[in-house]
């Protein structure tokens, strides 16, 4: 049952509300003095539609902006003092395995990720939140400066990145979710290499917003398509229309250099359409299929109308308005407005015609006309090579009831992993065979949900015996007390993801007894970092609490920690396999054999004897902790013999 408001009408609202039924292009959003959006008039717009003048105003220009935009920027820019811990007993293969899970905010797993991958990511696929009015969506707090900001997080960790409800009483605006998706967007481009393409699956509500986001972030010159995918069929829901399709945003890094897509072809379009076998020539023997030649265009295209020979001698041409003075093949004329052409220049159709490639079928129903103007007696095909498509593929349509919803609900239940609406596997899978994702590339998820992206990874590397690798970034958020998940064990979303790539994985094992296919994960979570305060805000230390801080690392962080942000600062890929030795009674780390060299020995062992015995691995890069050394001067030392023993390594501590 309603309740009475118990308060006068708010006459402002009500007039904005008139104002939008006759203006709605002049309602727009607005924060007010509480830091709430709240609907309001551009005033500008609403004098110009009251005019039959120009109102001279703002300087006008094309842009997308809203309220917050200039925060999330910030937020996009701003650092971060967190780290990537390895947690190897929720991983599977930890030490060989090259895919990455990282549980924690995406904003923070982006930033962390910006120097080991920038430009390094074949495929990006994301199904973030969608803008329905009660869905949770990420509060981010950077309205500090980059300064304040760095120093605050390693105090008020707790209250920053969250997730919060998007009320039903907020939900009918787009500001805020624009702004949680804007700073995501920006470094997620940072990371896709120059033939990388990003796929955002979005729902109506934000589909118009999202393609005006992407297009400012990517270039709306790298807009490819807009897919749109048949979640279901049927259905009773909604009010107008039953909503059973959301949308598939395709946009590329630099779309000069994006290979072309192409699909497979199946065989029921095999049975369908190659019908033709050729019966002569160098392709004799093989399957095909014609198009007609001829096509009818609105615009002018010159050298696309030219007189063609068929095999009795008659001269053909698409028709017209006018015709070439001359009466040879080749002969060609501009065409007039609403005139047809053919799909080829004439050179175009001599090279093809002359190996083979150009068909005449007899026929008395055609749109060409002779050289005289009458209808005329043969149709001009060109021919499609089944071989050719095979080895090319085809380019794809949209997409069709193959990836419904609930097939991805089977996939769970076969599982028997809990969770609503995901994304079926043969819709990453296919956004995959069009990228062409092979050996080394890196394809990412940083909405991950219930694990889909990874699933499909797995599945196509035994596919295509494809060794290519993964990165998921999920965030911790608590599932429901009451709801299936819960109860089955699963505390958290990212639980519901690791669980699902890890059976996943074992199944497709089981299954097809693939031998050499990583069906591994390696977990690293996002923290504070590894470092104490005094490490970042040393100003921030008094003079009282210097001898509690004579370590800089924080005491709970073991030297796997220390290592793994060493690695993630150098930029060095989180992937390597790591190996532990122990060297003169202190343990050593190698990353990829000689890529890196660590030991964070801190009582005052490290001599120059030490150093020397590492010197001989030659190692890339080789850090040791401040408080491994007994004295200035055998720090001092210790650079100077590596000087002399391994020139080219690079040496840092912490």
């Amino acid at each position: 049952m309603d309740k009475l408001k118990m308060h006068s009408p708010n006459l402002v609202d009500q007039n904005i509300d008139k104002l939008a039924q006759l203006f709605p292009n002049c309602v727009t959003e607005t924060k007010g003095d509480d830091g709430k959006l709240r609907k309001a008039i551009d005033f500008d717009q609403l004098k110009q539609e009251l005019s039959r003048n120009i109102v001279e105003g703002p300087q006008e220009r094309y842009q997308l902006s809203w309220p917050g935009k200039r925060e999330a920027l910030l937020t996009a820019n701003a650092p971060i003092a967190k780290t990537l811990r390895p947690c190897r007993e929720e991983s599977v293969n930890f030490d060989t395995t090259e895919n990455l899970f990282i549980e924690g905010d995406n904003l923070d797993a982006l930033k962390l990720l910006q120097e080991t991958y920038l430009g390094k990511v074949k495929m990006i696929y994301i199904d973030p939140p969608y803008n329905t009015g009660n869905d949770f969506i990420y509060k981010d707090d950077f309205s500090a400066s980059s300064e304040q900001y760095f120093v605050r997080t390693q105090q008020v960790d707790e209250n920053t990145n969250k997730l919060v409800s998007n009320l039903e009483s907020n939900g009918r605006f787009h500001s805020d979710w624009t702004s949680m998706m804007y700073s995501r967007l920006r470094l997620a481009s940072n990371l896709l290499s120059e033939d990388g393409v990003i796929f955002m699956s979005i729902g109506q509500d934000e589909v118009a917003s999202s393609c005006q986001l992407l297009n400012e972030i990517f270039g709306e010159n790298n807009f490819i398509t807009i897919i749109s995918r048949v979640m279901k069929t049927g259905g009773q829901k909604g009010v107008h229309f039953s909503p059973c399709v959301d949308y598939i945003l395709v946009y590329a890094k630099e779309i000069e250099k994006l290979s072309q897509f192409r699909e497979e072809i199946s065989q029921n379009v095999i049975d369908k359409v190659y019908t033709k076998t050729e019966t002569s020539g160098s392709r004799s023997g093989e399957k095909y299929r014609s198009m007609g030649l001829y096509q009818a265009m609105l615009d002018k295209r010159p050298n696309q109308r030219y007189f063609v020979e068929c095999p009795d001698g008659s001269l053909v041409i698409p028709p017209g308005k006018t015709m070439p003075s001359e009466r040879h093949e080749g002969a060609k004329v501009l065409p007039d407005d609403g005139d047809g052409v053919w799909r080829w220049s004439y050179d175009r159709f001599a090279a093809e015609k002359k190996v083979g490639n150009v068909e005449f079928i007899r026929s008395d129903k055609t749109s060409l006309v002779t050289s005289d103007g009458s209808p005329a007696k043969w149709n001009v095909y060109y021919k499609i090579w089944l071989k050719d498509r095979m080895n090319d593929g085809q380019l794809p349509g949209n997409i069709t009831e193959k990836f419904q919803s609930r097939h991805s609900s089977a996939e769970l239940k076969k599982l028997g992993i809990p969770f609503d609406f995901p994304k079926p596997t043969a819709l990453i899978k296919y956004l995959m065979t069009l990228v062409s994702v092979g050996d080394n590339d890196v394809i990412m998820d940083f909405f991950a949900g219930s694990g889909t992206t990874g699933h499909a990874s797995i599945e196509y590397a035994f596919d295509n015996n494809s060794k290519h690798r993964f990165i998921c970034v999920q965030l911790d958020e608590k599932t429901d007390s009451k709801s299936a998940e819960y109860k089955e064990g699963y505390e958290t979303i990212s639980d519901i993801s690791k669980e699902r790539i890890r059976r996943a994985g074992a199944a497709l094992l089981e299954e097809r007894k693939g031998v050499g296919h990583d069906i591994g994960f390696r977990v690293l979570k996002v923290d504070s970092s590894n470092m104490a305060e005094v490490y970042y805000s040393p100003d921030a230390v008094n003079q009282a609490d210097l001898f509690a801080q004579v370590d800089n690392v924080k005491e709970d962080r073991s030297e796997e920690d220390l290592l793994f942000q060493v690695v993630q600062d150098w930029g060095v890929d989180l992937t390597l396999p790591v190996r532990r030795e122990t060297i003169d009674g202190k343990t050593v780390f190698f990353v990829a054999d000689n890529a890196l060299v660590a030991c964070f020995d801190k009582n005052g062992n490290i001599t120059e004897s030490f150093v020397k015995q590492l010197a001989e691995f030659e190692p890339m890069r080789l850090v040791f902790r401040d408080a491994g050394f007994a004295s200035d001067s055998t720090k001092i030392n210790v650079e100077q013999v590596l000087k002399q023993l391994s020139p080219t390594t690079e040496v840092k501590s912490i």
